[in-house]
């Protein structure tokens, strides 16, 4: 799937044309088209190339079969066999689960014959594999064409058959990667409706999954295998059964071609709610009006930013799939009727208009994928605020850390539902009772556990009591800080503020200045010996000391201040992108996208080139983003250099591509760098529209020289949200030449 830019001088005129035009704009404008969800899905990407709408409940897409850290999506290019395509999935994790609710046609001859499991997984032939946004097909070399398409809680399948029986095999006991099933139960309801659930462990804990299905032909013939599911090792007390339902149909009639439809909604609630879903959402068995529906949701999401006139091939490709794959996750968890199951496992109901969403990778997404939502999505933002409040109220006090299908993973560190629900707040999107925000953003910075114990005595986590203890450290200080702020502005709680903002600089207790690197630290108040920073070691989460060594985002003058001024920290940006990893070091599979010490494929490293304006070289900083930017993306299966980690790898690319960052996304402000797009315009609520216009931007031309906002001189590097929402016009003025600093 490569596309050539479609852009014309008319789409541009009338881009900028005025609103009576804007009809017409809408009808040529279609970025659906340029999005390939086949990009991620090689090396290290992680993403699944299935069919979503977006941030729905489902993800139908295909399953390799395989386990291990190539195939955490379930699907990995390089391999050409297909075991069968689920119903949920996760977009560029770091750890496998879900793969619910998995259907496979296999050819047969007769309705009786049993089909071996050697036969279940089919190859294919990526020539005959498509994918775009809500669709993906591929004809099997097994004769069977499979067609995927969704809705926001339904999946829907076409299978197209040449031969007289198909058997349609699901299979709620076989699993992938950290996934387990537990029980699992199939019922059949008429000739064509089948329902159940599988229940399941794993990196989802007590995962729950409730389906109903139904066919557009009679089911001809039925059986049912039971696999047992013990409690022991030894398998000596069986727990529950696994079901695989071997479903056969005949097809062939008056020897043409034939068709099955399957229409499969999800819930986490109950078989109603699943029943609910599908009532609501597919009520007939037209699987082109339901693709046709999906694309529509796609381009109504993607144009939220209309981003045209791209200096190099392709760009429109690579920046809206980045903008397709920011808005697979959080994921909706509520049903059509606005029950949910919530984190203390009880049915809990939202009012009317709301979703409740999971699948939250905060300790990425916090960065920079919630400031975009924030952004292109307000209404969405609120419900995600609220969806990470009702958990820590479900929760006994407990914020989430890394939720998903109603259970926390406490996979990462940090408490960074803090700054998303903050954010939300100041930037009036999510405002409810501040008292009880106030409530729980307490709860979870005095929670009980050894880890924050220490932190709260000694000012930072020991090495010799916690894995990760440095970073925990620098990440509790941000959150700390995003409490503070809440404390101040919002409830005026000074004697609070005043206690967060003294947490917030932990971040000093654990600088060597020695070294010149943030190090681990025992509890004696010794820094722990052995210190290599380029080692990736325990101490440190998924980086090593260089990669943490600018990760105070919400104190940059405080950091600045401990490198011993500008200059100072100049010359360590420097030597942070120019300073190769040494011989005696092997990078582990989180640490791709190098450039220098900067590793771009996780997310510690995101905001650090542009803490070039800080210093007053932003020509730096736009050669580093540019290189990042045409280098780093790419509209290839391997075309993503990291994790996409649900969303944040590509939302960084989109900020990026727009010409503008939010080094802390608690902040107002957006540092300037160097777009992609000569013309970015983003809708606002209140009907008015941002614009950014790069003039003179070219391939050479990426340093900005000078900038306008609404037409008059502007001497700042970054531009904020309330200009963002007021709708201003902001004009850079580009040049080939390095050195200008127009602030």
């Amino acid at each position: 799937m490569y596309r050539h830019s479609l852009h014309t001088p008319l789409l541009l005129l009338l881009l900028l044309f005025t609103t009576s035009c804007r009809s017409r704009t809408e009808q040529l404008f279609h970025p659906e088209q340029y999005v390939n969800p086949l990009i991620g899905t090689d090396w290290v990407g992680n993403t699944y190339p299935g069919a979503s709408v977006p941030f729905g409940m489902v993800q139908l897409s295909p399953d390799n079969g395989k386990n291990g850290w190539d195939y955490i999506a379930g699907y990995y290019y390089p391999d050409t066999m297909i075991m069968g395509f689920s119903h949920t999935h996760l977009s560029g994790t770091g750890a496998g689960d879900l793969y619910d609710i998995r259907f496979m046609p296999i050819a047969k001859r007769a309705p009786e014959e049993i089909v071996p499991s050697e036969r279940v997984r089919t190859s294919f032939s990526h020539r005959h594999e498509k994918a775009e946004a809500g669709y993906y097909a591929v004809r099997m070399d097994n004769g069977i064409g499979v067609e995927l398409t969704a809705t926001e809680h339904c999946g829907i399948q076409r299978y197209t058959v040449h031969d007289l029986v198909v058997e349609v095999r699901l299979d709620l006991y076989n699993t992938m990667n950290w996934d387990r099933t537990t029980d699992s139960h199939l019922r059949l309801i008429d000739s064509c409706t089948i329902g159940g659930y599988r229940y399941s462990d794993g990196w989802a804990r007590d995962q729950r999954v409730y389906f109903r299905t139904r066919f557009s032909r009679p089911i001809d013939h039925v059986r049912i295998d039971s696999i047992p599911l013990y409690k022991d090792e030894e398998k000596t007390e069986v727990a529950d059964y696994g079901l695989v339902a071997h479903l056969s149909f005949l097809c062939l009639r008056d020897d043409a071609d034939s068709t099955i439809v399957i229409t499969t909604a999800l819930s986490g609630v109950d078989e109603e709610g699943a029943a609910a879903n599908l009532s609501a959402e597919a009520p007939h068995h037209d699987f082109d009006r339901y693709r046709e529906d999906a694309s529509r949701q796609w381009h109504t999401a993607l144009t939220t930013i209309r981003a045209v006139a791209g200096i190099m091939p392709e760009v429109d490709t690579v920046f809206y799939t980045a903008l397709y794959h920011s808005l697979l996750c959080p994921t909706v968890f509520s049903d059509v009727d606005g029950r949910y199951r919530g984190a203390d496992r009880q049915i809990h109901s939202l009012a009317a208009g709301h979703r409740h969403y999971s699948t939250f990778s905060l300790w990425d997404t916090y960065r920079a994928a919630h400031p975009l939502y924030h952004i292109l999505f307000p209404h969405r933002s609120a419900d995600m605020a609220e969806s990470l409040l009702a958990f820590g109220e479900e929760n006994k006090g407990s914020l989430p850390v890394w939720p998903m299908w109603a259970g926390e993973t406490n996979m990462m560190i940090g408490y960074h539902s803090v700054p998303v629900i903050v954010d939300a707040y100041r930037k009036g999107i999510y405002q409810p009772d501040a008292q009880r925000i106030m409530a729980l953003l307490r709860s979870m910075a005095e929670a009980s556990g050894p880890d924050l114990a220490n932190y709260r005595h000694l000012g930072f986590v020991p090495a010799d009591s916690a894995h990760w203890s440095m970073s925990k450290t620098m990440e509790y200080a941000y959150d700390d800080a995003c409490i503070a702020v809440f404390a101040r502005e919002v409830v005026a709680d000074t004697m609070q503020a005043a206690r967060y903002e003294e947490r917030a600089q932990a971040y000093k207790n654990v600088y060597d200045r020695e070294s010149g690197f943030f190090r681990p630290r025992l509890a004696s108040g010794a820094w722990k010996e052995a210190f290599d920073p380029f080692a990736y070691s325990e101490d440190i989460t998924e980086s090593n000391a260089w990669q943490y060594l600018f990760g105070v985002q919400h104190d940059i003058d405080g950091l600045t201040a401990l490198f011993g001024g500008k200059d100072s920290l100049a010359k360590r940006l420097d030597q942070f992108f120019d300073t190769p990893t040494p011989s005696h070091i092997s990078l582990p599979v989180f640490s791709t996208g190098m450039i220098g010490q900067y590793a771009h494929g996780n997310e510690p490293s995101h905001h650090v080139a542009y803490l070039y304006n800080k210093v007053s070289q932003p020509w730096k900083a736009a050669r580093l983003l540019r290189r990042i930017l045409t280098e780093l993306y790419r509209n290839s299966a391997d075309g993503l250099c990291g994790n996409e980690d649900c969303g944040q790898l590509s939302a960084w690319y989109v900020f990026s591509a727009m010409g503008f960052y939010p080094v802390d996304p608690l902040s107002d402000k957006y540092e300037l760098g160097t777009p992609l797009f000569t013309h970015v315009a983003i809708p606002q609520p209140n009907g008015s529209t941002f614009r950014l216009t790069a003039h003179r931007l070219s391939r050479t031309h990426l340093y900005i020289e000078s900038v306008k906002v609404d037409g008059k001189p502007y001497h700042h590097s970054y531009i904020t949200w309330q200009q963002i929402r007021s709708g201003a016009h902001v004009e850079l003025f580009m040049t080939n030449r390095e050195g200008a600093c127009w602030y």
